[in-house]
């Protein structure tokens, strides 16, 4: 069974951008060039794009490659298909990485164990369900990656629509 999906590099220095390469041809099995511009958000880093082809876990295994770079920002997505939930891992250097499954309309999917445990550490505090529910939803990891999301002016950015 394949999937496919996009590596979103955010942000990551010169310096580290070959090793990014190479970690990603060795998930997948085939050398990798990604095509560098600068990032704005970030003075002095890189970002890029790649979509990729691959079985189902290979989010996770791209993921788990790159994870340990503490000036890597990043986020990995895999198309959800009749015998897997999609996937989306985002990290960044302060908060880690965040993975959630995701459903055929790029819906994050909570289950009901994350849930319950949510509402016992939340106990009646409305604010404390909030901040939460919040973070099974990544937005932590939304609100730091959001500047990094955009390219500067001339950047080769691909934007993916599904019609549904």
């Amino acid at each position: 069974m394949t999937t496919r999906g996009v590596l979103y590099v955010h942000s990551a220095p010169r310096a580290m951008c070959p090793h990014v390469e190479w970690a990603v041809g060795g998930v997948l099995g085939v050398r990798v060039q990604l095509d560098w511009v600068r990032q704005p958000a970030a003075p002095g880093t890189w970002r890029a794009e790649f979509s990729w082809k691959g079985r189902a876990g290979t989010a996770s295994e791209l993921a788990s490659a790159l994870r340990g770079w503490q000036m890597l920002r990043f986020e990995v997505t895999a198309e959800p298909s009749h015998a897997a939930e999609g996937e989306r891992y985002s990290a960044t250097p302060d908060l880690g990485i965040f993975h959630a499954a995701t459903g055929v309309h790029g819906d994050i999917l909570v289950p009901e164990d994350r849930l319950r445990a949510a509402l016992g550490r939340s106990g009646r505090d409305e604010s404390a369900l909030r901040d939460e529910i919040a973070t099974l939803l990544g937005k932590p990891w939304d609100d730091e990656l959001e500047p990094f999301r955009y390219a500067g002016e001339g950047a080769p950015v691909r934007w993916l629509h599904q019609v549904v």
